[in-house]
């Protein structure tokens, strides 16, 4: 039996349409599957949600409420201490997607999608295998211990070593993502440690294609496990970013002892393996293993604050990453240590395809000159570049992340775009290996693999693969900042804005590009532009201009990062530049199709297009204007930057960059009057730089946004917050701090919270009656009213309870009303209420003292006594009062 989202959820899930419906019919009842419970919030899903990287999110309307944890069998989702407005607004997203909901299968405009054609071979191909056998082994050494995760965390991994290669050898470290951790026969579990019945899940062992590749060339390779990391990592403000660097510096500090010293006390695997060269790491990791060893680039070039899970000094040192469908919650790249992203193109989880930012959040950061590719890479899901994610290859249950229960022109498997499981594992190991050459052994020969130069590695055929880079050899021209200025069919637009008018992309389409991904569902935010063309007529030309004149000097080309939308063909653009002096050189033509995508898919992607720049008729040392003029009779299109590009690729430099790390603060409310707070910012090195910094507000709708500038010798950033005080009772406040970088910093730990505890009474609670006797057929009413406001959204829960005499039965009630109010409960056999867990619930939004609640009476033909109903209301605090409400009603024939 394969435990896949689509069976297990969506065939039981409702309808949007009928969620509102019986929403209507009791606006204090929560939605089906719904459960609020004092400041807590509940969702159970009908079936186990699969674990994966894209983070479940709880959302009121168009509000973040926050990161809800999973229960072990992956079914229930508790947040706490949360608001909720109105209740029959509440949704669960997953990068978009609703997972509360079974959400209309959205129109296929793509009928019969081809696959983009076959890109000309390379100089070399780095998928062949290399000259060496190879040996396979394990090892297991005593966990280790992370700040905030209840368990250990383990020090497990697999090696894949050269057989006789000489001298120390290079080291790749992969880390897998989040996925289950346990599993017993077909039910899958996320917890850790595994119980006694449960097998572990071996994520680990998911890339043994990769590794054995890399190790006939050379390497040295370990994948590490990352199970604890997995089962705990939702109680993480930051999703285990953090964790999961302290795993695998952990890892790397036991190769380093192992090179040395220690190499006598190393694992036989270990000892049987080439020596590790330090010197030269490489690091894989995919999904939320992606962001992990990103965060340990950025660790290993300026350590932590003591604390983190592993201390001490980084005795290795970073050439370069894979990340593969990876999450950035962060929105934080180490900017100076070079990348290639993976985007898989049928990503059914991390499906916003936010990775993008690992290339786009590097620009202008710090010198530009480590290379940051992106790899688009049509047909491919999350799942399948790891073997123990995949049906028929895994030990535990595994599941395609692309819906199976959608007919999709490009991503349903089968189709001429899809990739099987092995032709997927197939290109990625080949690309694995291309960055591996490229960043560590320094073959350039590879670099137009990866650059947007247009060319294949055969070693991955058939799969289409699409590059674009920032960095490396290039120079800025059109880097879109606030000085940006653009006419004619142009116009500069705000990538994250509510305001159409403003946004690149209409602020209600779902999925608007992957370079557009919200950071931590901001909105607005500062400082990220693009540049949107849309004409009605050909030869509508669209200008843009940088503040200042650029040089161009020492590039051959000009680079450009296009976006088109999917589907459209033969897309043109005539591409000119103009000098201060006025003089104007029309350099070519470029032309490009639109990625192969339906309106599922996140493929409203930039790709790189290049024109030759002139020797002679310009001046290249001021070059002032881009204009592109669109060869087709209406569309549009979207320009991320245009850079000068030059052949080769310089060395990097990493360089320390001033840290900053967000910590936590927690603050007495008190009773009057409003005092402003310092939050905890850290600055770790020295320099001058700039972060943004955003505050999210008391009542948690938006966050206010602040450009902090870093001084050198600075080493605290000032970030004030004011906190009200009063006597109104809340469940307490916690406001979360998020930080970015601008200029010349890295961010570290980027999100935690203000917590302001409550020091307020609850309100007591009374209980009227409305209409408390009615015959069969009619409702009973009672009003429940607050002694005073309170500043959270209180909840008053009645639960059924033996009342003296007849008791109203489960058929005596409608069976509309039994059932918003039960969790998988029949109405028959019929059996008195109180024997069922059937709940009325007055839902009190913050301000508000007076709600009802209600009891709907059936006519039945049965005649009957008078019968009786009884809820004792209360509050869910421990030894909360109870609050008796009785109601009678009278057999519908004693009034004939």
């Amino acid at each position: 039996m394969k435990l896949l989202l689509s069976a297990l959820v969506v065939a039981v899930l409702i309808t949007p349409a009928e969620a509102t419906a019986l929403a209507r019919q009791g606006p204090d009842v929560p939605p089906p599957g719904w459960s609020i419970s004092g400041a807590g919030l509940t969702w159970t899903a009908p079936g186990p949600i699969p674990a994966g990287g894209a983070a479940i999110e709880f959302w009121d309307g168009d509000r973040l409420l926050g990161v809800p944890r999973p229960s072990a069998d992956l079914r229930t989702y508790t947040l706490d201490v949360v608001g909720v407005d109105a209740v029959d607004g509440l949704r669960v997203r997953a990068s978009g997607r609703r997972l509360d909901v079974e959400e209309p299968t959205p129109p296929t405009t793509a009928a019969n999608v081809a696959p983009p054609a076959l890109q000309p071979a390379g100089d070399t191909d780095p998928g062949r295998p290399g000259p060496f056998a190879t040996r396979t082994g394990e090892y297991e050494l005593d966990p280790i211990t992370v700040p905030g995760y209840a368990v250990p965390l383990e020090v497990e991994a697999v090696v894949v070593a050269p057989i006789g290669a000489p001298g120390r050898r290079p080291l790749a470290l992969f880390l897998h993502g989040r996925h289950i951790t346990c599993y017993q026969g077909t039910q899958m579990l996320l917890e850790w440690p595994c119980p006694a019945s449960a097998k572990p899940v071996p994520s680990h062992r998911g890339y043994l294609q990769a590794q054995r590749l890399l190790a006939s060339q050379g390497y040295v390779t370990v994948s590490v496990s990352a199970n604890a990391v997995n089962a705990h990592d939702a109680l993480d403000v930051e999703a285990g970013a953090g964790a999961r660097s302290a795993l695998v510096r952990a890892h790397l500090a036991k190769w380093a002892d192992w090179a040395g010293a220690g190499r006598g006390s190393a694992p036989e695997v270990v000892r049987a393996a080439p020596v590790a060269d330090l010197g030269n790491v490489f690091l894989v990791g995919h999904s939320r293993g992606g962001e992990g060893v990103n965060r340990a680039a950025i660790d290993s070039l300026v350590p932590p604050p003591p604390g983190t899970g592993h201390d001490g000094p980084a005795r290795w040192r970073i050439k370069g990453q894979l990340l593969i469908g990876p999450t950035i919650f962060g929105h934080n790249p180490a900017p100076d240590v070079p990348s290639v992203t993976i985007l898989p193109g049928c990503d059914g989880d991390v499906s916003d395809l936010q990775g993008q930012l690992f290339v786009d959040a590097t620009r202008g950061v710090s010198r530009g000159t480590a290379l940051h590719s992106a790899l688009y890479l049509v047909g491919a899901n999350h799942n399948f570049f790891n073997t123990e994610w995949t049906p028929g290859q895994a030990e535990a249950p595994a599941q395609d992340d692309f819906r199976d229960t959608w007919v999709d022109a490009v991503c349903s498997p089968g189709t001429a775009t899809r990739l099987t499981a092995a032709q997927q594992q197939t290109a990625g190991a080949t690309y694995i290996a291309a960055a591996a050459r490229l960043f560590v052994a320094g073959d350039q020969r590879v670099l137009p693999l990866l650059d947007g130069s247009g060319v294949r590695a055969p070693s991955a055929d058939p799969a289409r693969v699409l590059a674009h880079a920032v960095g490396g050899a290039r120079a800025p021209f059109v880097v879109l900042d606030g000085t940006t200025s653009a006419s004619g069919s142009a116009r500069v637009c705000a990538q994250v804005s509510a305001d159409p008018a403003a946004a690149c992309v209409d602020p209600a389409v779902t999925r608007p590009s992957p370079h557009f991904v919200r950071f931590n569902r901001v909105v607005p935010e500062s400082g990220r532009f693009a540049v949107a063309l849309r004409w009605t007529a050909e030869g509508q030309a669209a200008t843009v201009r940088p503040a200042a004149p650029v040089s161009l000097v020492g590039a051959r080309e000009l680079a450009l990062r296009l976006a088109v939308p999917p589907n459209t063909a033969a897309n043109r653009f005539t591409v000119t530049v103009t000098d201060a002096s006025g003089r104007r050189a029309q350099l070519g033509t470029v032309a490009l199709d639109g990625l192969p995508a339906t309106e599922r898919l996140s493929a409203n992607w930039a790709q790189e297009v290049r024109v030759p720049l002139p020797s002679r008729g310009i001046d290249l040392r001021h070059v002032a204007e881009l204009e592109l003029v669109p060869q087709s009779g209406s569309g549009q299109a979207w320009l991320l930057d245009a850079h000068g590009w030059a052949p080769g690729l310089p060395d990097p430099r990493p360089v320390a960059l001033p840290r900053v790390d967000l910590g936590a603060l927690t603050v007495e409310e008190g009773d009057t009057g409003t005092r402003t707070v310092r939050f905890p910012v850290s600055v770790t090195g020295d320099g001058a730089g700039s972060v943004r910094v955003f505050v999210q507000d008391e009542d948690g709708r938006a966050y206010t946004e602040r450009l902090v500038v870093i001084e050198p010798g600075q080493h605290e950033v000032e970030v004030p917050i004011e906190v009200t005080g009063n006597t109104r009772f809340s469940y307490g406040a916690r406001r979360v701090v998020l930080a970015k970088a601008v200029r010349g910093t890295v961010i570290g730990h980027y999100a935690d919270r203000l917590t302001v505890p409550n020091d307020d009474p609850e309100p007591t609670v009374t209980a009227t009656p409305v209409i408390d006797a009615v015959t069969e057929g009619g409702t009973l009413t009672w009003r429940v009213t607050l002694s005073s406001p309170a500043d959270s959204n209180f909840t008053i829960i009645g639960r059924a309870a033996a009342p003296e005499g007849v008791e109203l039965s489960t058929t005596d009630v409608d069976e509309t009303w039994f059932r918003q109010r039960v969790s998988q409960e029949d109405p028959l056999p019929s059996r008195p209420l109180s024997t069922t867990g059937v709940q009325v619930v007055a839902y009190f939004p913050r301000g508000e003292v007076s709600r009802e609640v209600s009891v709907l009476t059936v006519v039945d033909a049965e005649a009957e006594p008078v019968e009786r109903v009884r809820f004792d209301l209360s509050s869910l605090t421990p030894g909360a009062p109870r609050v008796p409400v009785i109601g009678t009603v009278t057999d519908a024939s004693d009034g004939r």
